[in-house]
Parts: structure tokens; C-alpha cells; sequence
């Protein structure tokens, strides 16, 4: 049968989350600690692979198996042998077909940004610092021109393997609360440090460094050289996976004191 579930993690204390030879990664704790519960291999897919530093609120996995235990067997079992920085939040059997990835229909991400001139204490590494203040209406003005479905080659890395960089980007929006500039971010998909170069093109248009155009003139030339710096993974959460509802997969709010 098929099962799937969510979890989330602290990003800070893993390598990313793909398994790699000789690295902490998340997938290698889900996986070993699904398989004890399971006393059996249990690979598992992912809805959205992270890099290293990268948290997530809500990411979805699914695996196969032909061990039968109840869902709170699995949840329990799995978070009994899980390492701090990780816990399994729900786990539900589903159809066959389901799939963490190919059957997502869209992703959300929030980009948290620390905004005062001193650097963060007990948030290091939970939030990106910028010293300079941030005029979030120009950020949010020049977010809005991104909006839609573009090539955002500009805004992916060298060494995304996507085939296509076109993507509908629904939303993209800045609120400041107190010294916290909150970004969210939701599309279908999204190409490998795409949000994180959205960010760090914004911050720069927020710190008054560039033009509001600029966004804009970025995504036009199809030419990562020309995108400016790509944001620090502190402060990337993937807060959310949307699925069709006929597939059962629950949308947990994330709960952080973040926002």
C-alpha cells in the first residue's frame, strides 16, 4: 500500500534534504526511522527537495509498503526514532497513483527576513539579516511584476536541471511585522534557488540599491549573471504543498512564531 505523510524540520543541523554518502540529511533520518518502524527498506519521495539550511512547515512524502500498521502506529513509530530537528505530523494510507511530487499542484514558500541593524541572537539561522532598512511598498510594488507565467530563467541556478524554467508564479508579497519583512511566495513549482534569487533581487530593490524595473529587467533577460545575489537559505520555509482534495492530504497551518 501506499502511504503518505507530512513533516517538518529544522533545516540548520541536516546537509539538505537529499540522501548523500557520508552526510546528516533529512531524507536519511526519514527513511531510517521509517524503516524500523516498517523492520524493512522504506524509500521514500518527496514532494520538494531543500537545500542545506532550508526548513520546512509542511513537506509531503509518500512510500510504499507492505507492512501494515495503522497511521498513528506510523506516526508515532517514525517520531520515536526520529533525531531533533525533525517530527512526522501526519500520515494517512492513499490511492495508488499518488504521488509527493507529480501529483502536487502547487507550493508555498516563506522567505523571513530580519530587518534591523543588529544580527540575530537565538533566530541565527532561522531568519536572513538585512541591516538596511527595507521600504516593503517598493518591494511589494516590484514583486508584482513577477507575477504570472514567465521563463524565470534569470531567477533559477546555473545548475537547475529543469527542463523547462517557465513557471506560473500566483503570488508574491512582502508585510512587515515590527523588525521581521515576511516574503511569501506560492506557484505551481518552483526551479532550483528560485525564491531565494527572487529574495535577494527584491532586498536589494527594499534597500534602495536598485529601481523597481529592475525586477522586471532581470526576468526579461533570461540570464542568471544578470540576477544579483542569491539569498542565504536561513529564513526559507516551505510552509505548504496543495494537492487536489480527492488525493486526502490535509493543509496543516504552520505554527511558528515566526508569523
Amino acid at each position: 500500500m501506499r502511504m503518505a505523510a507530512i513533516i517538518e524540520y529544522d533545516g540548520s543541523g541536516f546537509c539538505g534534504w537529499q540522501r548523500q554518502d557520508g552526510a546528516r540529511t533529512v531524507q536519511g533520518c526519514v527513511e531510517e526511522a521509517f524503516g524500523k518502524v516498517a523492520d524493512s527498506v522504506v524509500p521514500v519521495t518527496v514532494a520538494g527537495r531543500t537545500d542545506s539550511g532550508v526548513h520546512a512547515c509542511a513537506q509531503v512524502i509518500h512510500f510504499d509498503t507492505e507492512v501494515v500498521r495503522s497511521s498513528h502506529g506510523w506516526l508515532r513509530g517514525a517520531n520515536s526514532n526520529l533525531p531533533a530537528g525533525i517530527a512526522v505530523l501526519w500520515t494517512g494510507q492513499v490511492a495508488a497513483d499518488f504521488h509527493a511530487r507529480f501529483s502536487a499542484v502547487g507550493r508555498e514558500y516563506r522567505y523571513v527576513i530580519l530587518n534591523r541593524s543588529v544580527r540575530p541572537s537565538y533566530l541565527a539561522r532561522r531568519v536572513t539579516h538585512e541591516y538596511r532598512p527595507l521600504d516593503v511598498k517598493c518591494m511589494r510594488s516590484a514583486a508584482q511584476m513577477l507575477v504570472g507565467i514567465h521563463d524565470f530563467s534569470s531567477y533559477r541556478a546555473v545548475q537547475c536541471q529543469a527542463k523547462s524554467p517557465v513557471r506560473e508564479l500566483r503570488r508574491l508579497d512582502f508585510e512587515r511585522r515590527g523588525d521581521l519583512v515576511i516574503m511569501t511566495a506560492v506557484a505551481n513549482a518552483f526551479l532550483h534557488h528560485m525564491v531565494r534569487n527572487l529574495a535577494g533581487v527584491l532586498m536589494a530593490i527594499g534597500a534602495g540599491e536598485k529601481p523597481q524595473s529592475w525586477a522586471r529587467e532581470v526576468l526579461d533577460a533570461h540570464d542568471r549573471t544578470l540576477g544579483g545575489i542569491t539569498a542565504a537559505a536561513d529564513g526559507l520555509y516551505l510552509t505548504g504543498v496543495e494537492y487536489p482534495p480527492h488525493h486526502g492530504i490535509p493543509r496543516l497551518p504552520p505554527v511558528s512564531g515566526l508569523w
